[in-house]
């Protein structure tokens, strides 16, 4: 059995390491959509800690997304040093912050938001919270939109751009890179560098999962009240899903501003978020592995129907709008999907299964 196993995950790992060389023959679009369905599974990840794992459900999971985004555009460009005399002093090119600083500063910029978005939802549960936390998205993301006068932080509307890419032990992931006589582009070598972080993720969760702090979660998921008749301080570890979620987002925003190169308000709005939650429970709530499935039908789904759109679009001397069409093809699939597997396409194996029946 231990053998099997190992077999398996030999070829999975060999499968995930050559999919982008065989995408890359397409060119780089198939290999762009694979990155950023890479990012949504990262997203998907820290969500579920949250709404699978501790039960509380988070409509304004964009903003740390958003916060993450920001964070790194403003240490990885040179906005700061050309709006303030300060920065411009101490950092005449810019501020360049290198990947080590990066991505535990957009992790801890990101869980303190997710503690700050918990505090006052502590009491909330159901819809309540889902209300408060989808205001919590869209401030942010007004927030970010207004922060232009009198002080120009957030560039306003017109966003930040000129966003360095990442370097990793010299190897500049903006450019394409020689290795033994082929040529591995851009958006190759950074579908490695998400391809880490997902793993990594994973097995954080695993453990998350696996461990005290998550089976408290789920007794608070399943009964708070009696969660906290048993000695659980769900004041603490209400927070720390919220805060541990976050975390997710904050890396895979800092992730998602240096892949661009260019970050605006637009790209946080509460469809993304709406979307996020979707996978989750499309591909089966609490469970990993379900999560990441749901997180790569969604992701990758509507750019490969934006193909059938255009001719179905074609065919009808463009009577009917291909965005339009395309929106309507994913809700219909994903109307399907819960119709026909109602608790996921990869549903954890313990969720919903009857109590065994007593011995007499």
């Amino acid at each position: 059995m231990q053998t099997k196993k190992l077999v398996t995950f030999l070829a999975a790992a060999i499968g995930l390491l050559v999919v982008p060389l065989f995408a890359q023959q397409l060119g780089n679009g198939p290999v762009r959509i694979i990155d950023l369905a890479l990012l949504y599974v990262l997203l998907a990840l820290g969500l579920n800690i949250v709404v699978g794992y501790a039960g509380l459900l988070d409509l304004g999971y964009v903003a740390f997304y958003a916060v993450g985004s920001y964070m790194f555009a403003l240490m990885a460009s040179p906005h700061l040093s050309e709006n303030f005399e300060a920065f411009q002093a101490m950092f005449p090119n810019g501020l360049h912050s290198p990947l080590w600083i990066v991505i535990p500063l957009g992790a801890g910029l990101a869980a303190l938001f997710g503690v700050l978005l918990g505090a006052p939802t502590l009491k909330l549960r159901g819809d309540y919270l889902a209300i408060v936390t989808l205001g919590f998205g869209e401030i942010i993301r007004v927030f970010l939109n207004n922060l232009e006068h009198p002080v120009n932080v957030t560039n306003g509307p017109r966003g930040i751009g000129q966003i360095d890419s990442f370097q990793l032990f010299g190897v500049d992931l903006g450019k394409p890179l020689e290795v033994a006589g082929y040529t591995l582009p851009s958006v190759t070598l950074y579908y490695y560098l998400f391809l880490a972080l997902v793993v990594i993720s994973v097995i954080v969760c695993y453990r998350l999962e696996q461990s005290r702090i998550g089976r408290a979660w789920m007794a608070i998921r399943e009964d708070e009240i009696a969660a906290k008749a048993m000695g659980i301080n769900t004041r603490n570890m209400k927070l720390l899903a919220f805060g541990m979620g976050a975390t997710f987002g904050g890396v895979a925003g800092a992730m998602f501003a240096s892949f661009q190169g260019f970050v605006s308000p637009e790209s946080f709005s509460l469809q993304e978020s709406v979307m996020i939650v979707a996978m989750v429970v499309l591909g089966g709530i609490g469970h990993i592995p379900g999560v990441i499935l749901g997180a790569l039908m969604l992701a990758a789904l509507p750019e490969v129907l934006r193909y059938v759109a255009g001719d179905i679009q074609a065919m009808t001397d463009g009577r009917i709008d291909a965005a339009i069409l395309r929106q309507l093809l994913v809700a219909l699939a994903m109307i399907i999907i819960m119709l026909v597997r109602p608790r996921g396409l990869w549903p954890a194996p313990e969720h919903g299964k009857a109590a065994p029946t007593p011995v007499k």
